[in-house]
C-alpha cells in the first residue's frame, strides 16, 4: 500500500500548510506583479491564512502526538470558520458599499498593527469597492478565498475523525 491511513490527517496537514502559504503568495504577486490592491478583508484573510498556515504546519510536525495534531486540526478549523465568514461579508456586504474603512477587517489589522509589522503583505491600499472589481478566471478573488477556507475546512473536519 503506497499510502498509510494513519499519515493521512498529517498529510492533509502538510497540504493545508502549503496551500495557506501558497494562497498569500498567489495573492502577493497578483498584488505587487499585476496591480491588484487589497481592501482590508483581503489583507484580514491574508493573516488568516497566514496563521492557519502556521498551526497546519505545526499539526504535522507533531503528527505522532495524536492530541496536538488533533489541537492543530480543531485550531484549522476554527480559522477555516472566520476565514470563510470574512470572505462571505467581503462578497456579499463590504463589496457593495463604497468604503469599508474603519470597518470589523480593518480595526483588527489596525489593532493587530499588520501594516507596520508587514507593510508588503499586509498594506491596505484599496476600499472594498474597488477590490470587488478584481476577477481571476472570471471569479472574485474573495469567492476563490471562501472556496480554499471550506476545502481546507472540509479537510480538518475529515482529519478529526481520523484515528
Amino acid at each position: 500500500m503506497f499510502i498509510q491511513p494513519s499519515k493521512l490527517p498529517a498529510r492533509a496537514l502538510a497540504g493545508m500548510a502549503v496551500a495557506s502559504f501558497a494562497a498569500v503568495g498567489v495573492a502577493l504577486v497578483a498584488q505587487h506583479q499585476f496591480g491588484v490592491k487589497p481592501c482590508p478583508w483581503c489583507v484580514l484573510q491574508r493573516g488568516i491564512f497566514l496563521v492557519l498556515g502556521g498551526f497546519a504546519l505545526l499539526g504535522w510536525l507533531v503528527q505522532a502526538q495524536r492530541a496536538l495534531r488533533q489541537a492543530a486540526l480543531v485550531a484549522v478549523l476554527l480559522l477555516c470558520a472566520a476565514g470563510l465568514t470574512a470572505a462571505v461579508f467581503q462578497h456579499e456586504v463590504a463589496s457593495q458599499t463604497a468604503s469599508c474603512a474603519m470597518g470589523l477587517a480593518d480595526k483588527i489589522v489596525t489593532a493587530l498593527d499588520l501594516e507596520d509589522l508587514w507593510p508588503a503583505v499586509f498594506m491596505i491600499t484599496a476600499n472594498c469597492a474597488e477590490a470587488a472589481a478584481y476577477r481571476f478566471i472570471g471569479l472574485p478573488y474573495e469567492v476563490w478565498s471562501g472556496l480554499l477556507f471550506a476545502a481546507m475546512a472540509a479537510a480538518a473536519a475529515w482529519g478529526l475523525t481520523r484515528r
